[in-house]
């Protein structure tokens, strides 16, 4: 299984898949992590749906949003981390030109829309 944002069938795809299996199968692990994290997320919006429901102080729901916020960051940077330690530095070291310009292409179009 390869981290979550390479294309199935390509040939970084391959690889990495490859190297999962060489490496006992740490990215599933990395998959379960996120999963976790999301799931702690998932009941943290739970609570501020309930705090709304109990008319609960703004401040303490305000409080939770951040945290939430905050919570989403985080799995955002553990993807994006996995994401260029895997698929992007294979791309790159790859032979072949057109997955280095591709990876280039989706980085460049990643710090685009969060820059936005």
């Amino acid at each position: 299984m390869v981290y979550l944002s390479c294309k199935r069938g390509s040939r970084v795809y391959k690889i990495l898949s490859r190297l999962n299996m060489k490496h006992g199968g740490n990215m599933k692990m990395e998959h379960a992590e996120v999963l976790s994290y999301l799931r702690k997320i998932e009941g943290q919006i739970r609570g501020v749906q309930k705090m709304i429901a109990q008319k609960k102080y703004c401040v303490d729901i305000l409080t939770q949003l951040h945290a939430i916020v905050g919570g989403i960051g985080n799995v955002e940077d553990k993807i994006l981390r996995k994401h260029f330690e895997n698929c992007v530095t294979s791309a790159f070291r790859s032979d072949s030109k057109k997955d280095r310009e591709e990876k280039m292409e989706e980085i460049l179009r990643l710090i685009s829309k969060f820059r936005g």
